[in-house]
């Protein structure tokens, strides 16, 4: 056999592996958006929907999640809310259920998502914003531009502004790494590598990590094994749904547009934080909990301490057993904080 055979063979043989692989990946799909259909409803906002689980009656809790979770990662904490609350927990643009979005995902955008969500759903204000990490980020800048739709916040170890308003070199070459990982994810998940991958590692799989790693450059073993375990704290329901979601080449994409907008998501959190602590010193400010991790810096534990000081009913507290996802380390813990936050938000 010549060598323009063999490569004509190798080149016929790679063509069928992509068909294969990429019907492989849309039967998958198909079968998981009938077997997961959204828990709560999809509620348009003009042009697309946000999904949101609402549940329960009173003053609305609403939970805002990490740069790149989704309303499951409240499954537990929700649960426990919806008995003396109003518990909505939603998906931002391209993650969970809700659709992609054709806007960059910078902080003023997203903001004005969750505005249009409210609305849309006849969700009455003000409301009680719930958010972890990034989704802390956002209600800080949320209650800067609408104030008066904001009764109350509790902020589960929240990233600053600041941690992004100057982008070190090392946090340059961080931030480029995680939109490479998610681009290649990405890619690798519309060819049902993810999916397949992801199938290995829950039936047992000990080398699914390390091969992920090679593909991702190095780096891919750490995170997904960080992940994975973050995962297996949620309630074991949610799992496959979590799963699903990861097989979805939209979700690495949103991933990405998360976090290319970053720099400029904190100069507009910033922004809007600083309106935010202005009102704060003033009278009927809006009370503001502050929920930090163990594991968290001195740095970001006197940034928070000034954030609660400025408010004359703020308080901060130290989850001595959590990591930075204290919904899901110490979940009573947080319940217990928006229970004492519905207790003293008064609606204007």
């Amino acid at each position: 056999m010549g060598s323009l055979a063999i490569l004509l063979l190798i080149l016929g043989i790679g063509a069928a592996l992509v068909v294969a692989a990429t019907i492989y990946q849309a039967v998958a799909t198909a079968a998981d958006q009938r077997r997961y259909p959204p828990p709560g409803r999809m509620v348009d906002i003009g042009a697309r929907s946000l999904h949101l689980i609402d549940k329960g009656s009173g003053l609305p809790v609403i939970f805002e999640s990490g740069i790149s979770a989704t309303s499951l990662s409240w499954t537990e904490v929700r649960s426990k809310v919806e008995g003396v609350a109003r518990a909505c927990s939603y998906d931002r643009a391209w993650l969970g259920w809700s659709h992609p979005a054709p806007s960059p995902r910078t902080t003023a955008n997203i903001v004005d998502d969750l505005h249009a969500l409210l609305e849309a759903a006849r969700i009455p204000t003000p409301v009680i914003l719930t958010g972890h990490s990034f989704g802390g980020m956002l209600a800080r800048a949320y209650a800067g531009r609408y104030p008066g739709d904001v009764a109350g916040l509790v902020l589960l170890d929240p990233l600053s502004p600041g941690e992004w308003l100057t982008v070190s070199p090392a946090h340059a070459r961080m931030l480029r790494l995680g939109i490479k990982l998610s681009r290649r994810g990405a890619w690798l998940a519309r060819l049902g590598v993810v999916r397949a991958s992801l199938a290995l590692l829950i039936a047992g799989g000990r080398r699914v990590p390390q091969w992920m790693a090679k593909l991702t450059g190095g780096s891919g073993e750490s995170v997904i094994t960080r992940l994975v375990g973050e995962v297996r704290k949620m309630p074991p329901e949610t799992w496959p749904m979590v799963r699903a979601h990861w097989c979805l080449p939209r979700t690495f994409q949103g991933l990405a547009a998360y976090l290319e907008s970053l720099p400029a998501s904190s100069a507009e959190a910033a922004m809007l934080a600083a309106t935010l602590d202005e009102r704060l010193g003033q009278p009927g400010a809006i009370p503001v909990t502050v929920l930090s991790a163990a594991n968290a810096t001195p740095q970001q534990l006197q940034e928070r301490e000034a954030w609660t000081r400025r408010s004359p009913r703020g308080r901060h507290i130290i989850a001595r057993k959590s990591g930075h996802w204290i919904q899901l380390d110490e979940p009573e813990l947080v319940v217990q904080a928006i229970q004492e936050m519905l207790g003293i938000a008064k609606p204007s």
